[in-house]
């Protein structure tokens, strides 16, 4: 049976699993294009569309029926994807601009994907290489999950279905993956 969108959210309120997913698969594209141009790595993105779908569906009771569904949605992802980019410039901040290739932590208003000097070109390559060497020396447990994420610039649900792991071990994994790579960052960059 069809639903219009207003019956798809009383139905989830009401606690139709169903109903969530229909909302999710009609504007997760959207969702994901609005806040993709924030940011330069896909995991952030999918973190950032993950996040959003969870901060709306907790808080669902609290959307107004006689509006539409999708500028809600648009204003919880440019909040999340907000909060997220400060989150990012925090620990790059914490790691002395290392991952993005030279900017120092007083550089506030510099931006990763603008034109770089040749130095800094020349410093953002060297630390892609010291990345990649980093990848390599991930625990088997993520490696093979954060290849295809990283490099392959697999989608989850892609990596989950090639490597036949459950979507939320693909999550996990690379989430950790992540951190395991920042803490092997830092830890190189103090050395």
């Amino acid at each position: 049976m069809e639903y219009n969108e207003k019956d798809l959210v009383r139905l989830a309120l009401a606690g139709d699993q169903i109903a969530y997913r229909q909302i999710y698969q009609i504007h997760e594209k959207a969702v994901r294009s609005r806040v993709s141009a924030y940011f330069q790595w896909k995991a952030d993105v999918d973190d950032v569309v993950s996040e959003t779908f969870q901060k709306a569906f907790m808080n669902l009771s609290g959307f107004d029926l006689s509006r539409e569904l999708r500028p809600w949605l648009f204003t919880i992802a440019t909040r999340t994807a907000l909060d997220h980019l400060d989150s990012i410039k925090r620990e790059d901040r914490k790691k002395e601009g290392f991952i993005l290739g030279g900017s120092s932590a007083g550089d506030e208003a510099s931006d990763p994907l603008t034109d770089k000097t040749p130095e800094e070109e020349i410093i953002s390559d060297e630390n892609h290489e010291r990345l990649m060497g980093f990848m390599e020396e991930l625990s088997p447990l993520y490696k093979e999950v954060m290849i295809k994420y990283m490099i392959e610039e697999l989608e989850y649900e892609e990596i989950a279905k090639e490597l036949n792991l459950p979507l939320n071990t693909v999550r996990t994994r690379i989430r950790r993956g992540k951190q395991q790579l920042s803490e092997m960052m830092l830890r190189g960059e103090i050395q």
